[in-house]
């Protein structure tokens, strides 16, 4: 477990920290190591997490996905990062839903359920440079990192607080103009920080994520930063495993929780249904059972932009549709980027296989997996999704039958959960609730029935009175902060704002 590899090819391995250093392979694929999933390869003793503390959990999990790193510094790293920011000792609770249970990945700095990594990944990232494990080519010793994001509305301000100010890094985020909550777009253009750029772009998410990819496959500009500004670009999207691997902790610590209440007992299997745009959450759900947590099903609930729910049910992945704007924007993608990683160990680990797919979405825009390939992925992953109308009624009906007030992600999750079938080698299901509701305070309102006509602070401030819960401070304090970055570019600029913001470092 002490190599990675791009799904595309395997003629070029790194370590750990190399693939957490760069961020994306060479030819654009993503990081994979193929030891996990095998007899030989990594394996969590689940028996003795059952009384742990979530930092221990994530030492446990954490050494076995990134063996080179020291017990000293995943040490140092998980006690930065799963500190006094969250409002929960549990960091993610697990909490009753009727007959489930839902874990709530929203009580870090930022509310959503990337803080889990995005508190980590800076860590990590700091103990990669001028080390052994860096390649010669990029261990200048005055290299800088230029960390840069495309966001569909939470990773951009989570990485923004996880990275601003850090030693040694930049972070450039770029958001689809109009296509965030406001509260979202506040989080990021109010962010303080000397090394932080933030950048509405003209285009929805999949354009602003495909021109970040191609920056990163552009050798020649890469160089030119490296050999001038003495600058490496790498990724906190959760194409970067350094992003996925921390996703992994929880579901353990979901599992840790079930065993604690008696809930379950140790050795049971238990399903998870996963809000899911990226497919890097759900993704970190199938990583879990390959290190030997008893995972029966992962289920993906979509909204309206359901290439996913499609692909798993036909084989068929064809982004060539139209491009809904929901009001869960986080999942409003077409490009799901994580599948690849999801396509190569499906395919009995064939580099060949998952180029040949990867190229045809690229020029095509659609792809077709094998029959048997199709199968083997069923028999662990299924999905559905949730209209708008869908999504309303079950914030409404999930307050009115639980007392949860969850947000327009987790309430598609939550659709697809209800009219699941019970499996019957389940014996629990748990929802991942990815934000907190504050985040999106007028479509909560109106579907509560409760006053949603003011601006979004004055339908937190409704909220909170209504269902006797508490807006974050942080988002609250959103209201009077001064915005920093307004500007507005296309897809075309991405690119020089980058080298801009690189000779800045």
């Amino acid at each position: 477990m002490n190599t990675f590899h791009s799904t595309r090819s395997n003629d070029q391995m790194v370590t750990a920290k190399q693939a957490i250093r760069t961020g994306i392979a060479y030819d654009g694929g993503l990081f994979v190591n193929d030891d996990l999933g095998t007899a030989n390869g990594p394996h969590i003793d689940i028996a003795g997490l059952m009384q742990s503390s979530y930092q221990d959990i994530a030492y446990s999990v954490l050494k076995a996905l990134l063996p080179d790193f020291s017990e000293h510094e995943l040490r140092e790293c998980i006690e930065q990062a799963y500190g006094d920011q969250w409002d929960d000792t549990h960091i993610t609770p697990l909490k009753p839903l009727g007959d489930d249970w839902i874990l709530e990945l929203f009580h870090g700095p930022t509310s959503a359920f990337k803080d889990v990594a995005l508190q980590i990944l800076p860590r990590f990232m700091a103990r990669t440079a001028n080390t052994p494990d860096v390649p010669e080519q990029t261990a200048h010793t005055e290299e800088r990192i230029m960390i840069l994001t495309a966001t569909s509305g939470d990773t951009g301000k989570a990485a923004l607080a996880g990275f601003a100010d850090a030693p040694g890094t930049g972070i450039t985020v770029f958001y689809p103009e109009g296509k965030v909550s406001q509260i979202q777009q506040l989080q990021m253009t109010t962010q303080q920080g000397n090394n932080v750029h933030v950048y509405a772009v003209r285009g929805n998410f999949d354009d602003a994520q495909s021109a970040v990819k191609r920056i990163f496959a552009d050798h020649e500009f890469a160089n030119t930063l490296q050999d001038d500004a003495h600058v490496a670009l790498s990724s906190a999207n959760s194409i970067n495993v350094g992003r996925l691997v921390p996703q992994v902790v929880y579901y353990f610590a979901a599992y840790a929780q079930l065993v604690q209440r008696g809930a379950i007992t140790l050795g049971d299997p238990v399903e998870f249904v996963v809000p899911t745009g990226n497919f890097g959450n759900i993704l970190a759900g199938y990583y879990a059972k390959l290190l030997g947590l008893p995972v029966a099903h992962l289920t993906v609930a979509s909204d309206k932009n359901n290439v996913l729910v499609d692909f798993l049910n036909t084989g068929v992945y064809d982004r060539n549709r139209p491009f809904y704007q929901t009001t869960s924007p986080s999942m409003d993608i077409l490009i799901s980027s994580n599948l690849e990683r999801m396509l190569y160990y499906f395919s009995n680990k064939d580099e060949a296989l998952v180029a040949k797919l990867m190229e045809s979405l690229s020029q095509d825009g659609t792809y077709q997996i094998p029959e048997d390939m199709l199968k083997r992925i069923q028999t662990i992953f299924s999905a559905d999704w949730a209209n708008e109308d869908e999504v309303n009624e079950a914030i409404a009906s999930c307050f009115a039958s639980t007392g949860e007030v969850i947000d327009p992600h987790t309430a598609c999750g939550y659709t697809v959960l209800q009219r699941m079938p019970q499996r019957e080698n389940v014996a629990a299901r748990i929802l991942l609730a990815t934000a907190s509701p504050y985040k999106f305070p007028r479509v909560v309102n109106q579907a509560l029935g409760f006053d949603h006509t003011g601006s979004d602070f004055a339908c937190m401030d409704v909220l909170s009175q209504q269902t006797g819960t508490q807006a974050p401070a942080a988002l609250r304090g959103l209201e009077h902060a001064h915005e920093r970055f307004t500007e507005v570019i296309d897809i075309a600029q991405m690119q020089d704002v980058v080298r801009r913001a690189a000779f800045t470092l």
